[in-house]
C-alpha cells in the first residue's frame, strides 16, 4: 500500500511539474486581454489599463537578488528602452517585494533608465502567474492591452523574437 502511495504521488508531481513547465509558470496566455493593471511608477506616474492604450508596453518582472534578471536588464536598456522609448511605447521594470531603497540601489547598480514600480505584496505579479512562478519574466502587451508575447528568463534567441514582435507591432 505505501508504495502505490509513493507512486501515486510522485506522479502528481510530475503531471504538475508538466502542466506548470507548459505554461512557463503562466495563467495567461498570448491573445488574451491583460489582467487589471492599476500601478505607480516610481516618479509618481499612475498606470492603468486605459492609460496605456495607444501605446505598445513590456511588463518587465524582476527582482534584485534574481541572477538573469541582472543579466537581462542591460539588453532590456539597450536592446528594447533605447530603441523603443521615443515611440508610443513604455517598458516597466516591476520590482517584486522589495523596499523602495533596495530597488533605488538595484536600479543605479543595473544602470537602467527604464521606468519603474514596486509590486509590494505580488498581486500585480499573482495576476499573471501562476502560484510560486519565478521572476525573469516578460509580458508585451499590443495597444489595445491584448497580451501578444511571453517570456521566461533570458534566452538570447527568445528576446529577439520579443524585440521583433515590439517592432512589428510598433509598425501598425
Amino acid at each position: 500500500m505505501k508504495k502505490l502511495l509513493l507512486i501515486a504521488l510522485v506522479l502528481v508531481a510530475h503531471i504538475s511539474f508538466a502542466q506548470e513547465d507548459a505554461t512557463r509558470g503562466y495563467k495567461v496566455k498570448v491573445g488574451e486581454q491583460s489582467p487589471e493593471l492599476n500601478f505607480t511608477l516610481m516618479d509618481g506616474t499612475k498606470h492603468t489599463n486605459q492609460s496605456l492604450k495607444g501605446k505598445v508596453v513590456v511588463l518587465q518582472f524582476t527582482a534584485s537578488w534574481c541572477s538573469v534578471c541582472r543579466k537581462e536588464m542591460p539588453h532590456l536598456e539597450s536592446e528594447v528602452w533605447q530603441q523603443f522609448k521615443n515611440e508610443d511605447f513604455l517598458l516597466v521594470g516591476i520590482d517584486l517585494k522589495e523596499k523602495r531603497e533596495k530597488v533605488e540601489r538595484f536600479i543605479t547598480q543595473m544602470q537602467v533608465t527604464y521606468p519603474f514600480t514596486i509590486d509590494e505584496d505580488g498581486s500585480l505579479f499573482e495576476s499573471f502567474t501562476l502560484p510560486k512562478a519565478g521572476v525573469t519574466r516578460n509580458i508585451v502587451l499590443d495597444k489595445n492591452g491584448k497580451i501578444i508575447f511571453l517570456s521566461r528568463l533570458y534566452d538570447e534567441k527568445e528576446f529577439n523574437e520579443m524585440i521583433a514582435v515590439i517592432a512589428a507591432e510598433l509598425k501598425k
